[in-house]
């Protein structure tokens, strides 16, 4: 079924009525999410206010239990913009750059209550907005929003792929931890207000889900599309890659705290880290040592110095010096426009030369065998706990072997690493390598 429309002149009071009856959605699931600044707003009224035409706003007009409701198509920003003019949108309140109202001597700034006060509300209230109201097929619809959106503030990628997939539940899992994580992003300027605004966090989050789910960096927009039109990605395979992306932005942010001060606040060096950082980790890498972690910062702190001498040094029209050309290897997987798959494989490829040598990985057996416990058993000196304070007397059937350097920061499962503990004090230890109160089995 082709699209149905038909056009009618509403004045904004009728719209007004509309939005406190409900039957006005500013927000259906395809459209995009508030992006005028309040520079955008001031301009929107005063036109109003001066009597200027403005373009016609689209409804999608849809029926539900028998009821009419419109679904905002195009003219979100206009609409949202006079509620919240008016107060019908609470907190929001915003007023006009300085004009001049009749009777008035000199320009000044209008709000709603002085336009009250001076009996010019209906200076907003009785102007006309010529709407657009179609009927049809959904998907039409959708498609209508972003060709409309295609001119003036575009919409970006990203609020292209929610109006089609809106209903997606990959696309919904990701907003949910870029709502999580948004606080990160802007505290380390890898995200601005303005880019989150359009949604950037958004893809951002998308991309290192499906990137982290699969171990590989991907080809952005032909595999973020096709995840989602295929609907490919099981609820459990859904759940792990939520899971994974969380553990890797978190050890991203234990190994390198103040990311702000680097190159890598930039949107494709953080990508690269932190896909790099999940495969370290998938890979059996210790990731806890703190001293190799202050060494790994200390390493992409003076990385990142160095690729930005040598972007400074092409500013000027310099080469790069002697021992920079893998700074500028890098620095040319960042510099064209459009960051293509081989760009990021190259620059994961350079970064796991640069760090992934710190690393330690664990060892393949967690457990000490059968033999091993009956070793360190038959030959400890004194068979007591070695936890500090405790020195309870062990018997065969109630003691543990510990790792004293803990497996999960690299402890080998060795006799030369192992302790005599009881349940109590191994559950209680942790990873951590606790002070020993007695003498270590040999």
């Amino acid at each position: 079924m082709s699209l149905r429309y038909e056009s009618f002149p509403k004045t904004i009071l009728e719209i007004i009525h509309s939005f406190e009856k409900g039957r006005l959605n500013l927000s259906p699931g395809f459209q995009r999410d508030s992006v005028w600044t309040d520079s955008d707003r001031q301009k929107l009224i005063e036109s109003i206010l001066r009597g200027y035409p403005l373009p016609s706003v689209f409804f999608y007009k849809r029926e539900t239990d028998g009821q009419i409701y419109f679904d905002v198509i195009d003219g979100k920003q206009r609409i949202e913009t006079i509620l919240r003019f008016t107060g019908r949108i609470r907190g929001n309140r915003f007023a006009t750059k300085k004009i001049q109202l009749p009777g008035e001597d000199e320009k000044d700034w209008v709000d709603w209550d002085k336009l009250k006060r001076r009996r010019q509300q209906h200076k907003i209230e009785s102007y006309t907005l010529l709407t657009i109201q179609v009927d049809g097929e959904l998907s039409e619809v959708i498609d209508l929003f972003v060709k409309i959106n295609s001119t003036g503030k575009a919409l970006s990628a990203a609020e292209k792929r929610k109006a089609k997939f809106y209903d997606d539940d990959f696309l919904k899992e990701a907003a949910r931890l870029a709502r999580r994580f948004e606080g990160y992003f802007k505290a380390q300027h890898i995200l601005s207000v303005g880019q989150i605004l359009r949604m950037k966090n958004v893809e951002l989050m998308c991309e290192l889900m499906l990137s982290i789910s699969k171990g590989d960096v991907i080809n952005k927009k032909a595999a973020l599309d096709r995840v989602m039109q295929s609907g490919s990605m099981t609820a459990h395979q859904l759940e792990k890659a939520s899971r994974l992306t969380v553990s890797a932005l978190n050890r991203v942010r234990r190994l390198f705290p103040d990311l702000g001060r680097t190159r890598f606040s930039k949107i494709s060096d953080f990508y690269s880290l932190a896909v790099l950082v999940a495969r370290l980790e998938s890979e059996g890498l210790i990731l806890t040592d703190r001293r190799r972690n202050r060494l790994a910062w200390d390493l992409l702190v003076s990385f990142s110095n160095g690729v930005d001498t040598v972007r400074e040094r092409q500013r000027r029209a310099e080469g790069a010096g002697p021992g920079e050309e893998l700074y500028r290897e890098y620095l040319l997987t960042v510099l064209e426009g459009t960051d293509e798959i081989t760009k990021r494989q190259k620059r994961e490829e350079i970064l796991r030369g640069l760090l992934g040598s710190l690393f330690e990985r664990t060892d393949e057996r967690r457990l000490f065998s059968s033999e091993q416990r009956r070793i360190l058993f038959n030959s400890a000196t004194d068979r007591k706990c070695t936890a500090k304070g405790c020195g309870r007397r062990l018997g065969w059937d109630d003691f543990t072997a510990d790792h004293v350097r803990p497996f999960s920061q690299g402890g080998r499962t060795v006799l030369s690493n192992a302790a005599l503990l009881c349940r109590k004090h191994n559950s209680a230890k942790g990873n951590r390598r606790p002070h020993r109160g007695g003498r270590r089995s040999r």
